[in-house]
């Protein structure tokens, strides 16, 4: 592994105390932090410090409790680097230049034994660290930074999701947080603080797989486990155990949500499982608004700006809405749970359409043009799913911020959330504030740092807090601070090494279980999707056998009860028989594709191809309405509609049709040629002619636009411009072929003076 830029100082603009005595000369302790709070679980920190005076080797010396001293020599190497992942490194990211100050950091770690002593002589008192600069045998600098070791441990590790910062851009310039073919790069682990490392405990997945939560008691896992070959909404509710499982009977999807429009998908924004395991909540029939940037320090924006709170049980399936959050002129998001289960906290705005077409592109994170939501944070009853009346939770709303993330700390006292000028997610503005669970002063907490601070959760007995910044590098990483019973904070400490120096972490969740008690996760759930993947890229290349193959196994693979995810398996199958010309069999994969979603205009418009061609006229033009409804933008399916709409005698709306077609796509040629026949049929010869000339400049050997301007030059007693179109015609066709028989009777009744028909 190649190494890495350093990980940085944490929190220098929090340093320690710089002495300014007549002695030595002031050395400044940047890490830890003053007033920092370590658990007595956590492992050796590294101490970072700066020292002008000269000296070239240090002295660090713990002062304890009760006047014991350790203390150790210190070689002060330049700041420690970490390991790069060579499969994330892109032409859309770079790897971490440290400031210079960052880069002139003298650093030591002590031994475990050594941090051991400290940990255990210093329960909730505090200790001094003190660094000597020598030159020589005399000190020549000087330095302190003043700390604690809390009582309460941590007790519990934490699960997180790894993921690289790869933006990607496609042919289409559409721009991407992470190109499909690098979805296996995301990784999930496990984090024990007591320990220098973490265990990788899920990868490879060909989903993009993310947002996850456990019951309290950590024996129920709650995992989305869609991605960009499925069903998004679709959601897995796990047992935890040493290797746990997620196969097609843990999966459902809110997709089956009975109140989902029909022409719309769900995700299941943010789910949260119950603290018994019993129920799921999360935002259903939900609008996002979704930016994504090439920069890879904030790749992407995005927030719902409609959606109800809906709830499912994990013994009956069902999946209701909560009365009470279910309001559509409301947008309903980030719902968690009282640690009793007796309330809910959310956030709300008002409800808005995601996109304002007169607004301006949003060109990067907190762009003043992203649409703007700010949401306020509310309680409600859970009421045995049955809901009450939301009531807002003063100090976390009419605030003129967005409040979002909302986490109730285990007591049920406080409410942790985020505070920001917009929106919610990779907000560089976002600042934790604490406020009392039934309303009142809002605090802003010690543990903030400068860039980002979010994705927070709480340790089972309620004394720790992790989340996630970009304070050090833009590679988000973890860090941890200490909550007392009065929802005082301690500036927060960095959770090192917890992934590769160019990757970040995301979605840190403490889980209440024991280390070794959940070591792996495995999930056949989705295997098919691996055979999906294979099935596309062979249809792309044109090896439409292999593909149908791939796919057809892919297809007899999806989990039971997941059928929501099948129609995009159905979609390329059907895509694969066309072009083989079993069509009979692409027929009923169509149908399948559309009747699990309704909302596919490719799949209508391919029906209504096929409707045509078998002469069910009125059938074509139903699913090609569709069509261009759900897909407006779309030159071909105008095209098709007009087609059909002249088929069936209606001229004049062949032409509206077509003049779309021509509005989106000027280069389509076939469209001009249809709208000349449509012009033609109504007598606007002119307004053919310039069609047709269209056309031809479009394709000049195109056979079937030079026959018909033929045509219609000697319907206008052009001979000499009908017989050159049909001379170029005659030779873009082969020879004897019933075109150019038709080409040779055309040229016959124009030289023989007779008018063609």
């Amino acid at each position: 592994m190649r190494r890495a830029l350093p990980w940085l100082l944490a929190l220098a603009a929090l340093a320690g105390v710089a002495l300014a005595d007549r002695g030595p000369a002031p050395l400044t302790v940047d890490y830890p932090p003053a007033g920092a709070i370590f658990p007595p679980d956590f492992a050796p920190p590294t101490i970072l410090w700066h020292d002008d005076s000269g000296a070239v080797r240090w002295r660090v010396a713990f002062e304890l409790p009760g006047g014991e001293r350790v203390e150790a020599d210190a070689a002060g190497v330049p700041l420690p680097s970490g390991e790069i992942d060579e499969r994330c490194i892109a032409v859309t990211n770079e790897l971490y230049k440290p400031t210079p100050y960052q880069a002139s950091a003298r650093s030591w770690k002590p031994s475990r034994d050594l941090w051991a002593r400290v940990t255990a002589a210093s329960p909730r008192r505090a200790v001094t660290v003190r660094i000597a600069g020598f030159a020589g045998d005399r000190a020549i600098s000087e330095g302190t930074a003043t700390f604690e070791i809390a009582a309460e441990p941590v007790g519990a590790p934490i699960f997180y999701r790894d993921v690289p910062l790869m933006p990607s851009s496609g042919k289409d310039g559409v721009i991407k947080p992470l190109d499909q073919k690098a979805s296996p790069l995301i990784a999930w682990r496990l984090r024990d603080v007591s320990r220098g490392d973490s265990r990788l405990m899920l990868t490879g997945m060909p989903t993009c797989a993310n947002c996850h939560s456990f019951s309290d008691d950590g024996r129920v896992m709650g995992m989305d486990v869609d991605g960009p070959d499925g069903d998004k909404g679709a959601y897995a509710i796990a047992d935890v155990r040493p290797e746990t499982v997620i196969d097609q009977p843990q999966v459902m999807t809110w997709n089956a949500f009975p109140g989902r429009p029909p022409d719309r998908f769900t995700l299941g924004f943010l789910a949260r499982v119950s603290p018994d395991g019993r129920h799921v909540v999360a935002t259903v029939n939900e609008a996002l608004y979704v930016r994504n940037f090439p920069e890879h320090e904030f790749l992407q924006v995005f927030y719902p700006t409609r959606g109800i709170i809906a709830w499912t049980s994990r013994e009956t399936g069902e999946i209701r809405a909560l009365p009470g959050a279910d309001d559509p002129a409301y947008v309903h998001c980030d719902p968690v749970w009282t640690a009793d289960g007796k309330w809910l906290v959310f956030a709300r705005a008002r409800a808005r359409d995601p996109y304002d077409r007169g607004r301006p592109v949003a060109t990067h994170s907190n762009d003043p043009n992203e649409t703007p939501v700010q949401f306020d944070l509310y309680r409600i009853p859970w009421n045995d799913g049955r809901g009450g009346t939301p009531e807002r939770i003063v100090g976390a709303s009419e605030n003129g911020s967005s409040n979002s993330f909302p986490k109730i700390t285990p007591d049920g006292k406080f409410v942790v959330f985020v505070r920001s000028r917009n929106g919610q997610l990779l907000r560089p503005d976002g600042k934790l504030w604490i406020v009392p669970f039934a309303g009142g002063e809002p605090r802003l907490m010690r543990c903030n740092t400068t860039l980002m601070n979010s994705w927070h959760s709480f340790s089972p007995n309620g004394r720790w807090m992790v989340f996630s910044s970009k304070v050090n590098t833009p590679y988000t990483q973890m860090f941890l601070t200490h909550l007392d019973a009065d929802g005082t904070d301690s500036p927060a400490i960095l959770i090192e090494n917890s992934t590769a120096a160019n990757r970040a972490v995301n979605i840190p969740e403490f889980v209440n279980v024991a280390y070794d008690g959940f070591r792996k996760i495995v999930v056949p759930a989705v295997e098919h999707h691996e055979k999906f993947r294979r099935g596309n890229e062979l249809e792309r290349a044109g090896k439409h056998q292999e593909a149908v193959a791939e796919l057809s196994a892919a297809l007899g693979e999806t989990p039971r009860g997941w059928s929501i995810s099948d129609w995009q398996i159905h979609d390329s199958l059907s895509k694969s028989l066309l072009a083989l010309g079993r069509t009979d069999e692409a027929l009923e994969h169509i149908r399948a594709s559309l009747a699990l979603n309704p909302a596919n205009p490719e799949m209508h418009g391919n029906l209504g191809y096929i409707l045509f061609e078998r002469g069910d006229l009125p059938g074509a033009r139903e699913h090609l309405d569709a069509a261009v409804r759900l897909d407006p933008d779309n030159a071909q399916a105008w095209h098709n509609r007009a087609t059909v709409r002249r088929t069936l005698g209606d001229a004049e709306g062949a032409i509206a049709d077509w003049t779309r077609a021509v509005t989106l796509d000027p280069d389509y040629q076939e469209a001009y040629v249809g709208r000349a026949s449509a012009y033609a049929e109504r007598g606007r010869l002119e307004e053919a002619r310039a069609d047709l000339d269209a056309a031809v400049a479009l394709a000049p050997a195109d056979p079937a636009a030079r026959f018909f301007r033929a045509q219609l030059r000697a319907a206008i007693g052009d001979r000499a411009g009908a017989l050159e179109d049909l001379e170029a015609a005659a030779r873009a066709v082969p020879p004897g072929s019933p075109q150019a028989q038709d080409i040779e009777a055309m040229r016959r009744q124009i030289t023989g003076r007779e008018s063609p028909r």
